[in-house]
């Protein structure tokens, strides 16, 4: 067994012989394009999205030093009219980049080091090959392939690792991509290789508008294509895990639920996902990493607007973003755009292609991203969320001076992006006002009830002996109104079945005062009191 060719299918074993999730569809997909003008696949996802193990399972299924059948008997790809085809077929060269990254951090050749390690490990297995000193790894697998009339199939998992972590040093990068266009984009590359699977967080480097790999196929968070299904949890893989191990889905969806990839509009981290099972808890099993270092550094850039979209997100609205001008280079970050996008690629925002816009997916990414923002020098939104925390306990306990006055606060902190032209406006300040509820509220914006719709209705979560909020917004008129629309409108009966006692919340924004006023009443088996008790 070798340490980049003929690996065999050890670590696959590994993985199917504890809780795997049948995600060999992935197989056909790459049989599809081997052996023609698609054969170069270059598939990235966001940490923890079982990138590494797919690269796993696509070495135990080519690697020809093996015998892999048993290993997928019973699984998807088995059924598979390819299936048969490619079986063992290929020496299979796979490289995990992380390996080099950590191993040679500081080593300015790290590239001339990789490829010297990789060449010695192939002429272990080919000693025959007459090599001259100038050959590289490219030279050497082509004289192979012309002597044996083999094909080579080449993965390499994180494969920007480098870029990632040391592209700051132009020498490294330059290097590394001269060597994967040798590989991939050369004269003898078709010779050579049967097909090439990348993985890795951001699609390949652009220079201008170009790809510097243009005859790879990318399937990213942005643009997934056939392969939006192919890493991740879908929603029904994790139904089914929830029913096995007696797992509350509502909770596992909450956590780590909301990415939208292509197609697939409800995908799983399967990572945290495994892990709370493995635990029997959810939490934030996301681990600290150069990727979250860098959005510390993103978040406190100073473009226009970056930072109130922030806060706009974590109060669970979603922003347009421009995807398209960024170079896929986290050492090139030229606008507010830039960094939401490189945000989308390392997960901690979610995309809809659809509307060309983007949030933050679950609770355990809006729990990561409030930990990089505390952990910046950017202050408002800790303040922000302290006074949503004081709002909400004023709101509980029916003080409606204290809460007029918290919404006014909120007003002032985020005249950056509210201008009180319409209660729509109003609307978006109540929502950042509550931003901290989340944490034990679902919060619906218009939610539709009995005769109308309702500005904001929170209901507390599973667990949460908290009421239920109705919230009814007015602009220029009164608290009292806003009451008894809600009364008129019955918008209570709609939600009885959350909760024992709901709180009706009346506010008003006085345009020529510039304050807001509050009316709170209780709501006990339905019987409408007075706000106190």
């Amino acid at each position: 067994m070798g340490t980049y060719i003929n690996k065999g299918n050890k670590a696959f074993r590994d993985i199917v012989s504890h809780e795997y999730v049948d995600k060999t569809s992935l197989i056909p997909l790459i049989n599809a394009s081997l052996n023609s003008e698609n054969r170069y696949s270059c598939v990235t996802r966001c940490r923890r999205f079982g990138k590494s193990m797919a690269a796993k399972m696509l070495c135990a299924y080519y690697d020809k030093s093996c015998d892999s059948r048993e290993l997928f008997h019973g699984l998807k790809t088995e059924q598979d009219k390819s299936f048969e085809t490619y079986l063992n077929k290929y020496y299979v060269i796979c490289v995990d980049m992380t390996d080099f990254t950590t191993r040679f951090r500081n080593e300015k050749e790290i590239v001339k080091i990789m490829q010297q390690e990789i060449i010695d490990d192939v002429l272990k297995v080919f000693p025959d090959i007459e090599v001259k000193e100038r050959d590289d790894l490219m030279s050497i697998l082509y004289s192979i392939c012309e002597r044996t009339d083999e094909r080579f199939l080449m993965i390499i998992d994180e494969w920007d690792a480098i870029l990632r972590e040391m592209g700051s040093d132009d020498y490294i990068s330059t290097s590394y991509v001269d060597l994967l266009r040798r590989l991939f984009k050369g004269l003898g590359s078709d010779t050579v290789f049967a097909g090439a699977y990348l993985t890795g967080i951001l699609p390949i480097k652009r220079y201008n508008t170009e790809s510097a790999l243009n005859n790879f196929c990318e399937y990213t968070m942005i643009r997934p294509g056939k392969m939006s299904e192919a890493l991740g949890f879908t929603h029904d893989e994790v139904k089914m895990l929830c029913k096995k191990h007696g797992m509350d889905l509502m909770e596992m969806e909450r956590w780590y639920d909301g990415y939208r990839i292509g197609k697939a509009s409800r995908m799983f981290n399967p990572y945290s996902v495994i892990k709370a099972i493995y635990n029997e808890e959810y939490g934030s099993y996301w681990t600290t990493t150069g990727a979250y270092d860098s959005v510390i550094t993103y978040i406190q850039m100073n473009f226009d607007g970056l930072k109130d979209d922030i806060i706009r997100m974590l109060s669970g609205e979603s922003i347009p973003v421009i995807t398209t001008k960024f170079q896929n280079d986290m050492n090139v970050i030229n606008s507010k755009n830039d960094v939401l996008t490189v945000l989308i690629h390392l997960g901690y925002l979610a995309y809809n292609r659809d509307t060309n816009r983007c949030y933050i997916p679950n609770k355990e990414v809006a729990d990561e991203m409030n930990n990089a923002v505390q952990s910046t020098e950017w202050s408002q939104l800790a303040k922000t969320l302290e006074n949503s925390q004081r709002l909400l306990d004023a709101t509980i306990a029916c003080n409606e001076n204290a809460v007029a006055l918290a919404i006014d606060i909120a007003h002032d902190e985020n005249t950056s992006i509210l201008s009180y032209n319409d209660e729509n406006s109003l609307a978006c300040v109540i929502t950042i006002a509550y931003i901290w509820a989340r944490n034990e509220y679902v919060i619906h914006r218009e939610y539709a009830t009995g005769k109308g719709y309702a500005d904001l209705v929170m209901i507390p979560r599973r667990n949460v002996s908290k009421p239920a909020l109705v919230i009814e917004l007015k602009f220029n008129n009164t608290a009292d109104t806003a009451i008894d629309q809600i009364k008129r409108k019955q918008y209570p009966a709609k939600i009885a079945e959350y909760t024992g006692d709901i709180l009706l919340v009346g506010i008003n924004y006085d345009k020529e005062a510039k304050k807001h006023t509050c009316k709170i009443e209780r709501i006990r088996n339905g019987v409408f009191n007075n706000n106190k008790n």
